[in-house]
């Protein structure tokens, strides 16, 4: 067996992940990286149910005993990523090589899990969520959702973003490094990578163009921002409680 079909196996099973948290920091696992990109390089393509793509990364196949929920209607899991028990996926999604999404996660419909993402334990990824993949360059953190995170509907995450364990997404916001996030409550602006602090409710905002342009002004021109506007209390704790009906 050749060293990246071990480390796809290993991926499978949760033995190894393609991010580890190590002294308070996700790190990119670049061993494991590496071999995802041999396997790649290793890979013929194959003509299999109309679709074509590497031999080696076709997706996975899914039974009672793996007890995940994958709900008919077009979801793919490719090889080489981690579904853990309990996890119900809806139609259509789909999760690329090197992902971890670890027990009880709600991934709803048109979801994507980019490759080497790392999802924690009971997350709720809402309809047409996108969570970007990294691969390269391979000493690059992926996406990180930790346990207990809400993700709204239309999010977009990407750029190594992280988000801190029971912090909630608003419908609509995109966060990457390139967009700042104010965090009204401690009035202060995030640094550039810091993650997304637990228990932080983000909402979608605009700030004004700051340049000498003045036609900009002018025309009352603003760019995109993300906006912590509150850290979650029992009333946010009650408008989440749809989540147990939903399993």
């Amino acid at each position: 067996m050749s060293t990246w079909e071990k480390t796809l196996n290993d991926l499978e099973a949760g033995r190894v992940r393609s991010a580890n948290f190590i002294d308070g920091a996700w790190v990119a696992n670049l061993e494991v990286k590496t071999q995802i990109l041999e396997a790649f390089k290793a890979g013929v393509l194959k003509e299999e149910n109309g679709f074509v793509d590497k031999h080696n990364l076709m997706p996975q196949t899914f039974n009672v005993d793996r007890g995940v929920r994958i709900v008919p209607g077009g979801t793919s899991v490719r090889r080489g990523s981690y579904i853990a028990k309990g996890v119900i996926i809806m139609p259509p999604s789909y999760v690329n090589v090197g992902a971890f999404v670890d027990e009880g996660t709600m991934i709803d419909s048109h979801v994507l899990i980019g490759s080497c993402a790392q999802i924690g334990k009971k997350v709720h990824l809402s309809t047409a969520v996108q969570i970007g993949g990294v691969l390269e360059p391979i000493g690059a953190a992926p996406v990180i959702i930790e346990d207990e995170a809400f993700i709204g509907a239309g999010a977009i995450i990407v750029e190594g973003i992280q988000i801190k364990r029971r912090a909630v997404i608003a419908p609509g916001v995109i966060l990457s490094k390139g967009i700042p996030v104010y965090d009204l409550v401690n009035k202060r602006i995030l640094a550039k990578g810091e993650p997304i602090p637990e228990n932080a409710v983000v909402v979608p905002g605009n700030r004004p163009v700051k340049s000498k342009n003045f036609w900009a002004q002018e025309m009352g021109l603003t760019l995109q921002c993300a906006i912590i506007v509150k850290y979650r209390d029992e009333k946010s704790e009650a408008s989440l409680v749809l989540e147990d009906f939903l399993r």
